[in-house]
């Protein structure tokens, strides 16, 4: 039997696949879809998001993303979603009209040119547009827009409707979810054999928190305090997918990143494709949803595991909100919340087996753990050979 340790939209989707060839699985996270996946604002965008440093990210991020249509459709089948509405693939929210990168000085416009200048080398699918071109796309656009980049290819998805899909197809394939913390890996020489679960609470949450404090209920998945329970979940293999925790059960180089990220609401949408920009040096997206949500994100904040939703942060993010699409300041506030991006030293995520018989590594997705989901899920299926070769955790002397 696997035991996946974590249940966000990256466990989650490593169990579906699995449980879909017929192998037994059991899912262990202390409340699901709850961390992370919950915070994250969907984005599928591997080409407005690439830098010049990081072309193998690049590679994985288009990789998944041509794999997110099949995976859609599948999971929409395999969770009995009802049919394609307005709101995207069978109640997903999966969207492809392309991100809009807005610029608004000569600063601004040079670095979009050399950016766009790389993407055409690397036949990445991108259209430069003045100022006035950015506004017919996107008419709540601030008039200061000068110009930008359209990756008319990049998607969005609704990850909170992923991960209920996810679960409800778990249930109906018989998948156990274990609503527990892990507090250890067992190892029966020198090889991981299970895994010990910590003292479950008394009455575990049916579903992700509501409300400001949502951020909170993204729990550790090692045991941080306490005294942890004698039940062991022995296992064939062990699949490590605890995002940001990864470090608490393994010698894996994860970190924290916070990213705080807010939720508007209004009647109608507010833009029809992603926009995002870089304000007083920070970047911030807007993401639309179909049912008019409206979500702006994210800081970038190395404070370890702090998930505090923070006035100055909110405020940043408005603030740089603002400037991009005026509009956003006679929005409803829906939702706030902080969640723990998995961050390695080189952006790549950490996928497949250790030097450790028995433990196998899915974390470390930072930015990207809802896009790479699928093709993190098909790498530990045992395809995309190449593609694994770039995450594999032989490429750093800590996993043992």
């Amino acid at each position: 039997m696997d035991v996946i340790v974590g249940g966000g939209v990256v466990g989650l989707s490593v169990a579906w696949r699995l449980a879909r060839e017929g192998r037994p699985v059991t899912v262990v996270d202390p409340a699901p879809a709850s961390g992370a996946s919950h915070a994250a604002a969907g984005m599928l965008a591997p080409v407005s998001e690439v830098t010049y440093t990081e072309a193998p990210l690049l590679r994985l991020g288009v990789a998944a993303l041509r794999r997110w249509p099949a995976f859609a459709a599948a999971l929409a089948e395999d969770a009995a979603l009802p049919p394609a509405g307005p709101e995207g693939v069978s109640g997903l929210d999966l969207r492809a009209e392309g991100t809009l990168d807005v610029a608004f000085g000569a600063d601004d416009m040079a670095a979009l040119d050399e950016l766009a200048a790389f993407m055409e080398k690397l036949d990445l699918p991108v259209e430069r547009l003045t100022g006035r071109e950015c506004r017919r796309l996107e008419p709540m656009l601030a008039p200061s827009v000068r110009g930008g980049l359209l990756a008319p290819g990049d998607a969005w998805v609704n990850p909170r409707r992923v991960t209920a899909a996810l679960l409800a197809a778990l249930e109906r394939r018989g998948v156990p979810i274990v609503r527990a913390r892990v507090s250890e890996l067992v190892r029966t020489d020198g090889a991981v054999t299970g895994v010990r679960l910590a003292e479950p609470p008394a009455e575990p949450p049916a579903e992700p928190p509501a409300g400001p404090a949502e951020g909170r209920g993204s729990a550790p998945l090692a045991a941080t305090d306490g005294r942890a329970g004698d039940e062991v979940l022995a296992a064939e293999r062990v699949v490590l997918a605890a995002g940001a925790w990864s470090g608490e059960l393994a010698e894996v180089p994860v970190r924290p990143v916070k990213g705080q990220i807010m939720r508007l609401r209004s009647p109608q949408p507010l833009l029809t494709r992603c926009v995002r920009g870089t304000v007083h040096g920070s970047p911030v997206y807007l993401v639309p949803r179909g049912d008019g949500e409206l979500v702006v994100g994210a800081t970038q904040e190395e404070l370890g595991y702090d998930t505090r939703v923070t006035a100055g942060g909110l405020y940043e993010l408005l603030r740089d909100a603002r400037e991009l699409v005026p509009g956003v300041t006679e929005l409803e506030v829906a939702d706030v919340v902080a969640g723990l991006r998995p961050g390695t030293p080189d952006n790549l995520p950490v996928i497949g087996p250790g030097r450790t018989p028995g433990l196998t590594y899915a974390t470390g997705h930072h930015r990207g753990g809802v896009l790479m989901a699928p093709l993190t899920a098909a790498i530990l299926m045992g395809e995309e050979s190449e593609l694994a070769a770039l995450c594999s955790p032989g490429r750093f002397r800590e996993i043992s």
